[in-house]
């Protein structure tokens, strides 16, 4: 099996980027597999000192079979960082490995992808391979459900993996983006991987947001695709700690956790069948922030 390549955005997150690439060396195929990291150019001189940090960490990283670093001279944001810069290696390679700067994997993390990603190469219908996945507090998986991973209607950014045929279809301009917000029907369906996407899409749109993943997100709707999730999360996010240019400190902290798996061989099921007691549960989670926002301000204006 030929390993893919493996792509790490960087911006102005030195700690961040460090347990990130730690964790990533400690990965059973690091030694084996190429690695590449796009470091985008400060938006404001009050980036430009940690950007410089980040940039001065990412030349000492060694325990790759080969590493190649790719430094922005312009601002070019998360959005077109991504597009451009998996672009450009999926075209060579076929294949690829995604991360952020704020992804704790699992030892086996690189393991479960390259498998994921050689078993599910020729299945049209799958869009991408996640790593992570919400807790066993979160996601409470029906007794009868005992496969290593699950379908998802909704693709995941904190980490993921696709291929050369499945990333050089997607409308980034979302063309038909006027007959899809003028049906009702249409946005329903869309809000079935959860009830922020259409307001996210909307925002893109309207320039209000500077989102790859919510066109990521909407051509996996359009073309009726799917994500193969892991039962137990292989990925970590610590990156909502208020560090983040697109994320924030949660009120209730519910998309940190420390429970990663440490297994290090993966069935994956040929069957690509959704579950809805797993996805109305996955959905939740992305609906709790509003409702715990909601109970917060509640709780400040009666004092609590």
């Amino acid at each position: 099996m030929k390993l893919a390549p493996i792509i790490l955005f960087v911006y102005n997150r030195p700690w961040h980027t460090k347990l990130t690439i730690e964790a990533l060396q400690k990965n059973e195929l690091a030694k084996d597999s190429e690695l590449f990291i796009f470091s985008d150019a400060p938006k404001n001189v009050n980036a430009q000192q940690n950007v410089n940090e980040v940039r001065q960490y990412i030349t000492s990283i060694q325990g790759f079979k080969k590493i190649t670093i790719i430094e922005n001279n312009i601002n070019k944001g998360l959005a077109n960082s991504i597009i451009e810069g998996v672009t450009n290696i999926i075209n060579q390679y076929g294949k690829v490995i995604v991360l952020e700067d704020d992804l704790i994997s699992s030892p086996y993390f690189l393991t479960y992808m390259n498998e994921g990603l050689e078993f599910y190469k020729n299945n049209p219908k799958v869009l991408s391979i996640t790593g992570f996945n919400f807790s066993s507090k979160q996601i409470k998986f029906p007794d009868y459900y005992k496969n290593d991973v699950y379908t998802n209607i909704r693709p995941m950014s904190w980490s993921w993996g696709t291929w050369k045929e499945q990333w050089l279809n997607v409308d980034w301009k979302v063309t038909d983006y006027k007959d899809f917000i003028s049906s009702f029907k249409k946005k329903k369906k869309f809000n079935q991987g959860g009830s922020d996407l259409t307001g996210m899409l909307e925002a893109q749109m309207s320039g209000k947001l500077d989102s790859w993943y919510v066109r990521w997100c909407y051509h996996s709707y359009k073309k009726e695709k799917f994500t193969i999730y892991p039962r137990i999360s292989l990925i970590n996010n610590i990156g909502h700690d208020n560090s983040g240019v697109h994320c924030c400190e949660d009120i209730e902290n519910i998309y940190s956790h420390t429970e990663l798996s440490n297994q290090h061989h993966f069935l994956f099921s040929k069957e690509i069948k959704i579950d809805m007691k797993i996805i109305k549960q996955f959905n939740n989670v992305f609906d709790l922030p509003l409702k715990s926002k909601i109970k917060y301000f509640i709780k400040k204006l009666l004092g609590i």
